[in-house]
């Protein structure tokens, strides 16, 4: 534990990414931060606990990376030389939409490609480095301070300690509190304690199942292979299957499998190449890990069901305290919004605080309403595809998803052979603007002419990437 000025901290619940950098983002504004985590956090590239989905497909957009930047300046040659991958969208994509293949246009964004552990690993050595970051591994919280009007701190425990016991539980005071143990959080509860009223959630389960393995990928394309990416159909009433293959670090290829409920795979290491060539809509990927070495048994999860808490539809907000990450809007991890919805959030907590300061009246609200902005872009671009699969809400899909969906298909038909479109489309799912852009009249009257070039008839790889990965 390290030492720090004996100002009020602010005090981060959860060692997440989402925490990390809520953590370091609060560090310059109130010079001393507590982060709270119930388990032990790797010191390298090593599985943390409570964090399934690792094991499968992550990437981090540019909008994401760029706010990483912002919060850690020099993480990003740090994630370089650690062996993350960086790749333009949508040069070095081959991706099969649910309206045919996209071409490879000219780089209009990127992403960050790694393991899940080495990202976070790269993350963590560069925000724990700073000694305003005091940690409490071990450490369980189990409840606000203060009143429905404002939060004065957080009651904690030692994680080990079940039952609960009075004298081992500890009320520390804060200048602002975040919750971010992601979807665990306890946040509603503790709201309801303090005399608040339940805030509004929807969920959306799709029921979707993931299986990933590891490969080595062929020594010729070690070095550079493009994302491979067929993605299912959403609206045909059949449960959707899918899979993306994700060129990593030291030369491998990390392939998810998915399918949502009644169309999911296995744990089956045996049926995963069967899966991949008879269960989705082309065989391209099944072609390609054939040809390379399987690392490792398959991974399997069955969770991830996308749900939002509407923290900032709320009438009445206590001041000092802010939910953020997946506490807030955990997504589907398929469409790999995750992480950058946690950096934007976190950079959002770090402008607020710095120009209002902690303690001025109305900062948690500010600060509420503006992490939901890039949690709202994520959401709706998820629930476009998701709600429409058997089973994932009580009563189908809304007008509004309905309507919402049906344009969005427009733009995405429109996309395969339009490559402004298909730029505008990449500045939203990389979360580098907002959704208005797609609402520009030139966008509308795109959407309306359709696709200007015509449809592909088959995965966009060049002959050399063919012969890389032994495909001719």
């Amino acid at each position: 534990m390290r030492s720090t000025t004996d100002r009020t901290p602010a005090v981060v619940l959860g060692g997440s990414l989402a925490g990390l950098l809520a953590a370091r983002a609060l560090a310059d504004v109130t010079g001393r931060v507590i982060l709270v985590e119930r388990d032990t956090l790797p010191t390298g590239p090593a599985p943390r606990r409570g964090l399934p989905q690792a094991r499968h497909a992550h990437q981090l957009w540019s909008g994401g990376a760029r706010a990483l930047e912002e919060l850690v300046p020099g993480v990003g040659d740090r994630l370089r030389a650690a062996g993350v991958r960086r790749l333009p969208v949508t040069t070095d994509m081959v991706a099969l939409s649910p309206h045919g293949w996209y071409r490879r246009w000219a780089e209009s964004h990127h992403m960050l490609l790694a393991g899940r552990d080495l990202l976070d690993a790269t993350v963590r050595a560069a925000v724990l480095a700073d000694e305003r970051i005091e940690v409490r591994e071990g450490t369980l919280a189990v409840g606000l301070t203060g009143t429905a009007a404002a939060v004065s701190g957080v009651r904690l425990r030692p994680a080990g300690d079940r039952g609960g016991a009075a004298d081992t539980e500890e009320a520390v005071p804060a200048a602002l509190v975040v919750d971010a143990t992601g979807r665990a959080s306890r946040a509603p509860r503790w709201l309801t304690a303090l005399g608040l009223p339940e805030p509004e959630r929807r969920v959306v389960d799709s029921g979707v199942a993931y299986a990933s393995r590891l490969f080595r990928a062929p020594e010729a394309a070690r070095d550079a292979f493009p994302v491979v990416n067929v993605q299912p159909a959403p609206r045909t009433g059949e449960p959707g299957r899918g899979g993306v293959l994700l060129p990593i670090e030291d030369g491998q290829w990390l392939v998810t499998l998915f399918g949502s409920r009644g169309g999911e795979p296995t744990a089956d290491a045996s049926d995963f190449v069967r899966y991949a060539r008879e269960e989705l809509r082309d065989p391209i990927i099944a072609d390609l890990v054939e040809r390379a070495e399987p690392l490792g048994e398959v991974a399997f999860t069955r969770t991830t069901a996308n749900r939002r808490l509407f923290y900032e539809r709320m009438r009445s907000w206590p001041e000092d305290f802010v939910v953020l990450g997946d506490a807030l809007c955990a997504l589907n991890p398929i469409y790999g919004h995750g992480m950058s919805v946690a950096a934007q959030g976190a950079l959002a907590l770090k402008k607020m605080a710095g120009r209002h300061g902690t303690g001025s009246p109305g900062l948690a609200r500010r600060v509420q309403k503006a992490v939901s902005r890039p949690a709202s872009t994520a959401w709706d671009l998820a629930l476009g595809m998701d709600v429409f699969y058997p089973g994932a809400t009580e009563n189908g899909p809304g007008l509004r998803d309905r309507l919402l969906a049906a344009y969005v298909g427009r733009l995405l038909y429109t996309a395969t052979g339009n490559g402004r479109v298909a730029r505008r489309v990449t500045d939203v799912t990389s979360l580098e603007r907002g959704p208005e852009v797609l609402l520009s009249p030139g966008v509308l009257l795109a959407a309306a002419v359709g696709p200007l070039r015509p449809a592909l008839s088959g995965p966009p790889l060049t002959g050399d990437e063919r012969k890389r990965a032994g495909l001719d």
